[in-house]
């Protein structure tokens, strides 16, 4: 596949970081995992996945306490939340070799464009987006319940033919490590594709307490979704992206068919980390507000959470 063993690391290796690194390093390649309170547990005992498709899986990985002990790496995967991309910043440069491509593993609007300008001007950023339901169990234990896929567009850098070749250098990794992994042409409509799922699920599973299945069982609850989910639409078409005919219904559909799942703000929520209010509402809400349209029932979502996100309490 390649003539060359690219070094792959990853910054935020929890879930998302985890699950992808892991299973880049059990396809063979060059990984290393950056941690921070996990590091010593993770050095001791190693990455277990725990996952309903692959099987268990427990590795030794080669972890960091520092991002200046890592070695330079052609790769950066970023699976931190987008809540901290400004202490991550530095550590991504440290990281980096000369011209690393950066894949931001976010959810939401405008990670690339605050990102960018803390990087140096030879490294390539690209959007990721994970379609999949996992999360951390345990300091160095992830739960891998269904999907797993991660699409990937190419942002910015200098890349001389609009990043094309990166993109796709990058899916093949991923589909060597058996994940599935297209090239998104349009990364921003991308983003808003994402969010349809993204903004009922992820801040009702705060505002309600309830999970997926929980959420798809009741009729007014799943009323409020399809209703966010259209408001989404909406927006997007406001801001030029038009999403493929169905595709809310889409959505609607393969979650009715997923296991039971806990949204990954519904986690932050519960182990009171912030919430990612910024990328999955506010720019969404400003980008659609600025091109003429309104998104009332997605406002009111993002009043109660940041109501919560500020220290209210939830019922």
């Amino acid at each position: 596949m390649h003539s060359y063993t690219p070094r792959i690391g990853i910054i935020g290796s929890g879930a998302i970081g985890g699950f992808y690194g892991l299973m880049l390093a059990r396809a063979g390649c060059d990984v290393h995992f950056l941690l921070r309170s996990e590091y010593d547990i993770v050095r001791e005992r190693g990455v277990t996945l725990e996952s309903a498709v692959h099987g268990t899986l427990q590795m030794n990985v080669q972890a960091y306490a520092s991002a200046a002990d890592m070695p330079p790496c052609d790769w950066l995967l970023v699976g931190a939340k987008a809540t901290s991309n400004d202490q991550l910043a530095p550590l991504i440069v440290q990281a980096a070799a000369a011209g690393a491509k950066v894949v931001l593993l976010q959810n939401g609007l405008g990670v690339e464009e605050q990102l960018r300008p803390a990087l140096r001007n030879d490294m390539h950023l690209l959007g990721g987006l994970c379609f999949i339901c996992v999360n951390r169990q345990a300091p160095g234990v992830i739960r891998h319940q269904a999907l797993g896929a991660v699409n990937l567009g190419y942002h910015s850098g200098p890349a001389s033919d609009g990043g094309a070749a990166l993109v796709e250098e990058g899916a093949a990794l991923f589909r060597a490590a058996g994940i599935d992994s297209q090239a998104m042409p349009d990364l921003a409509q991308a983003r808003w594709q994402k969010l349809v799922w993204n903004v009922p699920y992820n801040g009702l599973s705060v505002l309600l307490g309830a999970s997926t299945t929980a959420l798809m069982s009741d009729s007014h609850s799943r009323a409020l979704i399809q209703a966010l989910m259209e408001e989404v639409v909406q927006g997007a078409a406001a801001c030029g992206h038009v999403l493929p005919a169905g595709y809310a219904e889409h959505l609607f559909q393969v979650t009715e068919r997923m296991p039971d799942y806990w949204p990954s703000m519904y986690h932050d929520h519960v182990h009171k980390r912030r919430l990612e209010l910024q990328a999955i509402y506010a720019e969404p809400l400003a980008q659609a507000r600025a091109a003429g349209c309104r998104l009332p029932r997605m406002e009111m979502l993002y009043q109660a959470l940041a109501f919560i996100d500020h220290g209210g309490q939830a019922g």
